[in-house]
Order: structure tokens, then C-alpha cells, then sequence
């Protein structure tokens, strides 16, 4: 879980940058996103295979 810790003279808005750049690193949105609605285990398997399938096309 992304966590900053504010002291007394710390800048809020660079602790929420700081938070966020956390956050995408994270892959937390991504996971939300992801999760937001089911995915059948057979689609699962389409889109992991199609995901391969595009990443070898932009390898060559």
C-alpha cells in the first residue's frame, strides 16, 4: 500500500505528488481497474493470450 508521512514543515502538495507517483508505481489503479468487473477464467486466458500475441508482433 502507497504511504507518505508528513512532518510538521512538510509541503502537502509535494507529499500528494510524492503519493501518487507511490500509487502508479504501485500498479494500484491498474489492479482497480482490472478488478472493477469479473472476467470469465476462459476470457482471461483470450486476453492474456492476445497480450502475448501483440507483444511478440511489436517485438519483431
Amino acid at each position: 500500500m502507497a504511504q507518505v508521512t508528513l512532518s510538521d514543515g512538510d509541503n502537502v502538495e509535494r507529499a500528494l505528488r510524492t503519493f501518487k507517483k507511490q500509487v502508479l508505481r504501485a500498479g494500484i489503479l491498474q489492479e482497480l481497474r482490472r478488478r472493477r468487473h469479473y472476467v470469465k477464467p476462459s476470457e482471461a486466458r483470450q486476453l492474456k493470450a492476445a497480450a502475448a500475441r501483440r507483444r511478440l508482433r511489436t517485438k519483431k
